[in-house]
């Protein structure tokens, strides 16, 4: 008698982005010199991974592969991603892994609240992966990551960047009440290119997501942020600035695109600095309190510095 034993099928590493696999590579074009970042290999870099690590933290650096993350982790400064390293959305730009994600994690909101004290942060940074299988989107989940960190931190400001809690009645008036600094919410690129880029999304929706915030609590901060380099035109990204305005949106970030994998939405063109530095010309006439536009410019980057600039601007406007 002959006894098989599969070793294949039963250890099968399960894609990254199984909705992605089947499609044809999509490229690029070549990097230009203004876009290189050097590897992160300073001692700050490794203590800062050591802590994350140790308190069994994800970070949007590491699952979105952002460029700065040496820059930013050298400092301390990290982005934490709660509720997991998976994501029930298929956005055509992201390189967070896509599924269905597990159970929260009970514990998740004091440790977070650890690692930003032992990182001695003065101002914190929280997001998450969508979590379209929970009734509330996660909406409790932030709200108990910001308290924790209220508790245990309590002079550190809080910033949040949340997904679009769609469909997902009363979520955002339970993160609101929670009483984050920062409440950023990025729309990720022009409306036009909603379709390819961010299916699972409505653009108008994020509008009125950012509106609302400021209606129930006029003292919070607003932020969102959009790539560029993904087909959409100059007069699509103004009239962006201009819906954002319509909200009362704060602070506005302008990054290029750059693509994850060949499988992920290719790079049509890469943004010059001298035409990013005239959208941030513009959004200043149009009256944002805060614009960061460069081709590295990511949501959290220099995300403390900003914060303090933001309350500066306000204090200038309302004298």
């Amino acid at each position: 008698m002959v006894v098989l034993v599969d070793t294949v099928s039963l250890n099968q590493v399960r894609p990254r982005h199984p909705e992605k696999v089947n499609r044809p590579d999509a490229l690029s074009p070549p990097k230009p010199d203004w876009i290189r970042v050097r590897a992160p290999n300073t001692r700050g870099y490794a203590d800062t991974r050591k802590i994350v690590k140790e308190n069994g933290l994800v970070t949007v650096c590491e699952e979105a592969g952002c460029p700065n993350i040496g820059e930013c982790w050298d400092k301390k400064h990290a982005t934490f991603m709660i509720m997991g390293d998976t994501c029930t959305r298929a956005c055509a730009f992201c390189n967070v892994k896509t599924g269905m994600p597990g159970a929260l994690d009970v514990a998740e909101p004091e440790h977070v609240a650890e690692a930003t004290f032992k990182l001695g942060l003065t101002h914190v940074v929280v997001t998450s992966v969508d979590r379209d299988d929970l009734a509330d989107g996660g909406a409790e989940h932030f709200a108990q990551t910001i308290r924790a960190i209220r508790a245990r931190c309590p002079t550190t400001t809080i910033e949040i960047l949340t997904p679009d809690f769609l469909r997902k009645e009363g979520a955002l008036e339970v993160v609101v009440a929670a009483k984050p600094d920062v409440f950023n919410h990025n729309l990720e690129t022009v409306p036009a290119r909603y379709l390819t880029v961010r299916p699972g999304a409505r653009y108008f929706h994020s509008i009125r997501l950012l509106q609302r915030v400021k209606e129930i609590d006029p003292t919070i901060f607003t932020k969102s942020g959009i790539m560029v380099g993904l087909g959409e035109e100059r007069h699509e990204v103004l009239q962006v600035m201009d819906d954002l305005r319509s909200a009362d949106v704060d602070f506005l970030t302008i990054g290029q695109y750059l693509q994850p994998t060949r499988k992920h939405h290719a790079v049509i063109r890469y943004v010059t600095p001298d035409e990013f530095a005239g959208y941030e010309k513009v959004a200043y006439t149009k009256g944002f309190l805060m614009v960061s536009a460069t081709p590295l410019t990511r949501s959290s980057h220099h995300a403390g510095e900003d914060f303090a600039k933001l309350q500066a601007a306000r204090a200038a406007r309302h004298g």
